[in-house]
């Protein structure tokens, strides 16, 4: 399969109503620190059944300038990928699973100093 993960996933939260339509993005290029900003970046996986099934480790880090905005938008995050992304077609991409690797902690970024809100997920997928 030659399928990018992170455009999945962004694929997926652009179509929700509850985030910010140009906050997820898969690279930072561009970004002025203060934007609200969800940070794809795909941080590993592998096969799990031959010329069928992949698995692909997911990082997002939600930035902003208010703690408690970060806050909220990273558990969205979660909360969204965990009970309904599961099972969303994704042009030739079904969505089989989503689990959690870590939830979202806090960790301001330390050059812009903004905070900060990352955590992790596996989303578990087959081509149609």
């Amino acid at each position: 399969m030659r399928v990018d993960p992170v455009d999945l996933v962004w694929k997926y939260l652009k179509t929700l109503k509850d985030i910010p339509e140009d906050a997820p993005t898969g690279d930072l290029v561009g970004r002025e620190a203060g934007d609200t900003t969800i940070y794809l970046n795909h941080s590993g996986g592998f096969r799990m059944v031959r010329d069928r099934m992949d698995r692909a480790d997911i990082e997002y880090d939600v930035y902003d300038q208010d703690r408690a905005q970060a806050a909220d938008l990273a558990h969205t995050c979660r909360e969204r990928f965990l009970e309904d992304l599961p099972g969303q077609v994704i042009g030739d991409v079904q969505i089989l699973d989503v689990a959690e690797i870590s939830s979202p902690r806090y960790f301001p970024d330390s050059t812009s100093r903004e905070h900060v809100y990352g955590g992790e997920i596996t989303v578990f997928f087959i081509e149609d």
